[in-house]
């Protein structure tokens, strides 16, 4: 039992391992409006490194998202600090969540609070502000997405896993985008093509005319992407005649409501190619 013991605490206190808090710390950072956790790679300490920020899905929290060590590990090992933001509580079923439908109540400006962990993060932890992907997973996806479309320079670029726009879809963004959007073929819980909650109180969008919306938004000549690839598990569809400085891909992947093993890589591979 001793021997598990010892071990148990050489790897929580590895570095470049992720665990919940505010650097050394096990509390979160806390800013106004909210709090998050970082986890930073092993040898943080020199040039300002970048950053993914990532939101969980409906009643998740950043310490929770903080557990999924085969996603977290490997962008810590690729030289990112990993951020992950903790969520308000919402009425309904679903518990912790954020506040971005444009037709239901606002507790949080979330796109003020979320620029304020980027700047918190860069500034306390030496981050470089302007290297920051914005990621995030069902619910988090659609705020992804919303912050996008409301701040296209906020971030570096968007990753959006299993959530999109809500109906009505925008009509209109703030500007282009580097988006790459990541969804399961197989998918429920939010189907590609939306579906009714509620009793048909919301909607949840469709998929396909969100990529509307950003072919729309980065000046794409085509409908359909110019390149089609597929890497491991993921089908993936590019739009490279666009607008200049913009990015815009659509990978499926043959699973459900999840975050796809190969997910982290991938994106990675795409955010420093861009």
């Amino acid at each position: 039992m001793r021997h598990l013991l010892s071990a148990l605490v050489v790897l929580l206190l590895m570095p470049g391992t992720a665990r919940a808090g505010c650097g050394d710390s096990p509390e979160p950072c806390e800013v106004s409006g909210g709090t998050y956790h970082i986890a930073l790679p092993e040898g943080a300490g020199g040039n300002a490194m970048p950053a993914m920020i990532w939101l969980h899905g409906a009643g998740g929290s950043g310490q929770g998202a903080m557990r999924n060590t085969g996603m977290v590990n490997r962008v810590l090992e690729r030289g990112y600090a990993f951020i992950a933001v903790d969520g308000l509580e919402r009425p309904g079923p679903f518990g912790t969540g954020w506040y971005f439908h444009p037709e239901r109540p606002q507790n949080r400006d979330e796109v003020a609070f979320l620029n304020a962990v980027a700047d918190d993060a860069a500034a306390r932890f030496g981050l470089d502000r302007d290297q920051m992907i914005l990621a995030g997973f069902s619910v988090g996806g659609s705020m992804t997405s919303y912050f996008a479309c409301a701040d296209p320079q906020g971030f570096r670029a968007y990753a959006p896993v299993g959530g999109s726009f809500w109906k009505p879809e925008p009509t209109d963004c703030a500007g282009p985008v580097r988006l790459f959007h990541t969804h399961g073929w197989r998918d429920q819980t939010v189907p590609l093509e939306g579906r009714p909650l509620g009793g048909g109180a919301i909607y949840q969008g469709d998929v396909w005319q969100a990529m509307q919306v950003w072919r729309a938004e980065n000046g794409c000549a085509l409908l359909r992407p110019d390149s089609f690839a597929m890497t491991d598990d993921f089908w993936r569809r590019k739009w490279e005649e666009c607008a200049p400085d913009t990015a815009l891909e659509f990978a499926l992947h043959p699973g459900a409501h999840g975050i796809p093993p190969g997910w982290a890589a991938m994106v990675l591979d795409w955010y420093e190619a861009l």
